[in-house]
Parts: structure tokens; sequence; C-alpha cells
């Protein structure tokens, strides 16, 4: 049982899109995500999915609707429901989603990550 300092676990990764795993709670993963420009159209078929914004503005589009999220907002996307996370700045997240969820849902590609890192 360790307390963990967000802005120290941002500062180890680079990367955008690619989640990392910082926590667990019963049968979910809490991972940390740095986001920046357009992702993909995708849904989670089984999964709900909320997203936390730690840093910076978050666009997620729905095909009815767009949502932004400002910092220490969060938003939960429930499954079957298709949407795009769009960060025109480098934006902090932190997800909680059910483990095994894959970044990008129902769509394989470039960006999904299938083996998650944990830091």
């Amino acid at each position: 049982m360790e307390k963990v300092n967000l802005a120290q676990k941002f500062a180890l990764f680079n990367e955008h899109w690619s989640p990392r795993i910082v926590g667990e709670v019963q049968d979910m993963h809490v991972k940390l995500v740095k986001l920046k420009g357009e992702f993909v159209w995708h849904l989670h078929e089984h999964e709900d999915e909320m997203f936390f914004v730690v840093r910076g503005p978050l666009l997620i589009k729905f095909r009815d609707r767009d949502v932004w999220l400002d910092e220490g907002e969060f938003l939960i996307i429930p499954r079957g429901i298709e949407h795009l996370p769009v960060a025109e700045e480098e934006v902090q997240v932190m997800l909680f989603e059910p483990k095994g969820t894959l970044n990008t849902g129902n769509v394989q590609g470039e960006r999904t990550v299938a083996d998650l890192e944990r830091i």
C-alpha cells in the first residue's frame, strides 16, 4: 500500500496514446495516459470507461454531440457508445477501466496497445 504521485508517474513517460497501469481496484485498472492529436473512432462492447482529466482540455466526440472536459472533470462512457478522444494540446488523463480493456476497443490498428507497462 503506497501512495501514488501523479506528477511523478506522468514524468516517467512521453509517448502519446500509450496507457500505463499505475494501480488496481478490484477488477479495474487505474491507468495514466498522455493524449495529443486525434485518436480513432471506437467503442468498448463490454466495458464502461472513465476519463478523468488531470491536465489540459480534452474533447470527447460522440456521433450526436461533443463533450469538453477540463482539468478536474471526468466522464464515464458506457459500454457500446462510439467515441473519439481529441486533444489539441497534450492532455494528461487517468483512466478507470476493467482489466483487459484494449485502448482501441473494437478497432485493432497501429495505436492498439495490448501489453501495458506497469509504472
